[in-house]
């Protein structure tokens, strides 16, 4: 991801748009949480939002950029098996689904590297 003074902010909003998504639209979200978690997946929904949240937070101000681009960095990696459990279970819906689930598989490498070149930003962009 290239560098720019916008790119923690860019990054700070698309957290903020997906965290209030999981709120807003909670049964999309749902469908992806593996079932082998604990618990009810409305729960996962709704924890996960919150995380996407606070790291929106943490990344919109500097002096937290660092350490919440670097959690964003662990927390897109950690995500990464709801995406292959909503690419297993798409696996017989039309086609347009189908390719959007896929497509999701591959587009958290470039979430966690452009998190990760934030985080080397870390204070000194703001």
């Amino acid at each position: 991801m290239p560098r720019s003074p916008r790119s923690p902010l860019l990054l700070a909003g698309l957290l903020a748009t997906v965290g209030v998504a999981h709120f807003a639209v909670p049964r999309q979200f749902d469908a992806t949480v593996p079932r082998a978690l604990p618990g009810p997946p409305r729960a996962w929904t709704y924890g996960s939002g919150a995380v996407e949240l606070a790291l929106a937070a943490g990344i919109a101000a500097p002096r937290t950029r660092a350490l919440a681009a670097k959690a964003a960095a662990a927390f897109f990696v950690g995500v990464f098996p709801a995406n292959v459990q909503m690419a297993v279970d798409w696996r017989d819906r039309p086609a347009p689904l189908r390719a959007a689930a896929l497509t999701r598989l591959p587009l958290q490498v470039p979430l966690v590297l452009w998190a990760r070149a934030v985080a080397r930003g870390g204070e000194a962009r703001s």
